[in-house]
């Protein structure tokens, strides 16, 4: 696994990867701007709504302490905006990969298993779905371990575990489904759980480093790609005509 890494570390900033590293981080940061101006107004129109209601509540006596209070709350939307930044991380770049896993997975195919059969991409509609129930989920498992985030770091484990398996997932399939049918790769990803779990925490590993995260697509589609063939294997890969007559 840690050839795999390796490979896929080796890789990310050649010349072929470079046109698709600069479009996946564009776009990544466009879609992190949208999710914070998001977070920024729900969280602001809370606070108000809770600042207005607690002054009608408690009358215009209030109205000094309350000030303090709305300082606080406002330092507090500001670590909460970049807590939600760094822990939106996960969603956007899963979010991100959808767009871009094939483009990236035919590089890997083509430098490092050139005598293989080529990958079929996938159709658009099918990556971006799969990304987005990725997204939706990560950005549920940020909701559910934001509580614990207080409690001595056990959220921000609970967070990197789930983070792990979520995108560990989404990559492989991503990289199985260009040789198998949906069913099919879903049912590898599942004999393969352990492993494709383990290779999912180098990926948590990276997205959780700034900056260098918002590479997370090319990243964790070339490492899942290495894993495929390692554990799909040539002589029992599925071949490509059943993946195109499959049941939509």
């Amino acid at each position: 696994m840690l050839g795999a890494v390796f490979k896929a570390l080796g890789q990310m900033f050649t010349r072929p990867f470079r046109t698709v590293l600069l479009k996946s981080v564009g776009l990544a940061i466009a879609f992190l701007v949208v999710a914070v101006i998001v977070l920024f107004r729900l969280l602001e129109w809370l606070s108000g709504t809770g600042m207005e209601w607690l002054e009608l509540t408690i009358g215009p006596a209030a109205h000094g302490p309350l000030a303090v209070l709305g300082w606080i709350v406002a330092v507090a939307l500001g670590v909460g905006l970049f807590t939600g930044a760094v822990l939106l991380m996960p969603a956007v770049t899963a979010l991100v990969a959808s767009f871009f896993a094939d483009e990236i997975a035919a590089l890997v195919e083509r430098s490092h298993y050139p005598a293989d059969p080529p990958g079929v991409a996938l159709p658009l509609w099918r990556a971006v779905a799969e990304g987005v129930k990725t997204a939706v989920l990560a950005v549920a498992v940020y909701l559910c371990a934001l509580p614990f985030l207080l409690l001595a770091g056990a959220g921000a484990v609970l967070f990197f575990i789930a983070t792990a398996w979520l995108l560990g997932r989404e990559y492989f399939e991503l990289a199985a489904m260009r040789f198998h049918p949906v069913a099919e790769a879903k049912a590898l990803r599942r004999t393969h759980r352990a492993t494709v779990f383990t290779a999912g925490l180098f990926i948590a590993g990276f997205v959780s480093i700034p900056i260098l995260n918002l590479a997370t697509p090319l990243f964790g589609t070339a490492l899942m790609v290495h894993m495929h063939k390692r554990l799909a294997g040539g002589a029992r890969r599925t071949l490509i005509e059943p993946r195109r007559t499959r049941n939509p």
